[in-house]
């Protein structure tokens, strides 16, 4: 990753604290850290003016296609990976995207805008992409957890428990409605979070043009409802852990549940998945070192009960996360999805006869939380 090794422990403290608090105010973040405000200022607008870090909105699957996202894995013709990956981190329905080691050469994970275009995106698109040799893909059933919710391990219980109480007012009282019929506001609201799920109540009124009780309202909506879940966007390798893998576990069907369940609770856990597919469940763990990996594999993983098998894959060179794409391990300039018309609402909304409203799809991890 160049010379952008790690964070400094200011900044790594800094992540921390935005973990639990995404939309904490400077004030808040600066008193609980034991620093001025300005400090906490200045250190957030350099990481994110740096391409190191942005708080974004993390968007529910069920606004941001139609069905659950698919895992591909793909085997590519020897010296073109690379190239393969970069070829589908730019297709529209790419949120993921990774250079792998170990079974696989390329990961991705995708979710068409509509349902009736998942059979021509894997049994066409992708298989045919120059230098694919062969492709496999499994559908997400389930997530027991997902990359939001991994955290930093530095703060004190004090300080943790300061930052969650002042998140509580943004966190999800209930899980979101597979359908979701959304509002002209909701939708533009929506689309502002994604970019900076920072922005306050009156920052979404001067952008929409809209009262700032009607853009409180909208934003703790959608907040409340879980459609939207703030968080912090920013490359594992610069908090200090090197090895990033993606593990496919086969699973006895009696002990798919509580193993991922279990998994989920792991402290490398970013993101946990129940898959239908070859393998059954979906680890996607960071680590500091081999040693920590090791220790995983043969002790913590190895005393969970109903594991048949497993497969590991080490990612080598992450593309894009979360629709957004990355230029040498920090965030890309320019997010290309801003540019591409959205169509995710209509798969949900469109009446029997006409078109529906756009969908937000156009930045940050348009809900299809891959890693």
């Amino acid at each position: 990753m160049d010379d952008m090794t790690a964070l400094d422990d200011d900044d790594l403290d800094l992540v921390a604290a935005l973990q639990h608090a995404p939309r904490a105010p400077l004030s808040l973040l600066a008193e609980v850290l034991g620093v001025s405000a300005s400090t906490a200022g200045r250190r957030l607008a350099r990481l994110e003016s740096d391409r190191l870090l942005r708080v974004i909105g993390q968007l529910d699957w069920s606004v941001s296609g139609e069905g659950n996202p698919w895992h591909v894995w793909v085997t590519a013709e020897p010296g073109r990976a690379p190239e393969v990956a970069r070829r589908l981190a730019d297709l529209p329905e790419t949120s993921h995207a990774a250079v792998t080691a170990g079974h696989s050469d390329v990961y991705c994970a995708v979710q068409p805008a509509r349902r009736d275009r998942t059979t021509d995106l894997l049994s066409r698109t992708i298989p045919a992409t120059p230098g694919v040799r062969s492709a496999r893909s499994e559908l997400i059933l389930s997530a027991t957890t997902k990359s939001d919710s991994w955290r930093l391990p530095r703060l004190t219980e004090d300080q943790v428990r300061r930052l969650t109480e002042h998140a509580a007012p943004d966190r999800a009282v209930d899980p979101p409605p597979h359908h979701t019929a959304l509002t002209d506001d909701e939708l533009r609201t929506l689309r502002l979070l994604a970019t900076d799920a920072r922005s306050s109540a009156a920052q979404v009124a001067r952008e929409l043009g809209i009262g700032q009780s009607t853009a409180y309202r909208t934003t703790q909506s959608l907040l409340r409802r879980g459609l939207v879940r703030p968080r912090v966007e920013v490359e594992p390798g610069l908090l200090g852990y090197a090895l990033e893998v993606a593990i496919t576990l086969t699973v006895a069907p009696s002990a798919t549940a509580g193993l991922a369940r279990s998994l989920a609770r792991h402290p490398s856990a970013r993101y946990v998945v129940i898959t239908a597919g070859t393998s059954c469940v979906i680890h996607h763990g960071v680590f500091r070192d081999e040693e920590g990996l090791a220790e995983f594999l043969t002790r913590d993983l190895a005393e969970l009960p109903g594991v048949t098998s497993f497969d590991v894959c080490v990612v080598l060179d992450a593309l894009r996360r979360h629709w957004l794409d990355r230029e040498d391990g920090r965030l890309a300039a320019h997010d290309k999805q801003e540019d591409a018309p959205d169509e995710r609402t209509a798969a949900h909304d469109e009446p029997a006869n006409g078109p529906g409203h756009d969908q937000p799809r156009h930045g940050p991890q348009n809900g299809a939380d891959t890693a």
